[in-house]
């Protein structure tokens, strides 16, 4: 943006571009974390119960969702200010970082609501 390679009207080349990134980056950390949840259990380190596989499910569908949020935050952020005629600089990292760890942990006790509520006993 500083530099004018990127502008307003090209916000949808940004969040369509973003929204692949996320999701290619999201999937390689949801496999690896399916993969190490299902690993440990099949090797006895940890037993996660029945449900291990829900559970590997949830972990990395919220990392899937955690991964594309965060980078649609990181992206679209500095775009928006500047159409509201504030400096993009102001959505500084620690910031952006907050947000999506906030909100991240939304993502994830939604999905494990709607993928492991119905496993749960009673």
């Amino acid at each position: 943006m500083a530099l004018g390679d990127v502008t307003l009207r090209d916000w949808w080349r940004v969040f369509r571009r973003e929204i692949l990134v996320g999701f290619l980056l999201g999937c390689s950390l949801a496999a690896l974390g399916i993969l190490r949840i299902s690993t440990w259990q099949f090797l006895g380190i940890k037993d996660y119960g029945a449900k291990h596989m829900m559970l590997a499910l949830t972990v990395g569908g919220s990392l899937v969702g955690v991964v594309i949020w965060g980078s649609l935050v990181g992206s679209m952020l500095p775009i928006l200010l500047r159409r509201l005629h504030l400096d993009p600089a102001t959505c500084s990292a620690p910031f952006v970082a907050t947000f999506v760890d906030v909100t991240g942990i939304i993502i994830y006790f939604t999905i494990a609501y709607f993928l492991l509520l119905p496993h749960l006993p009673g």
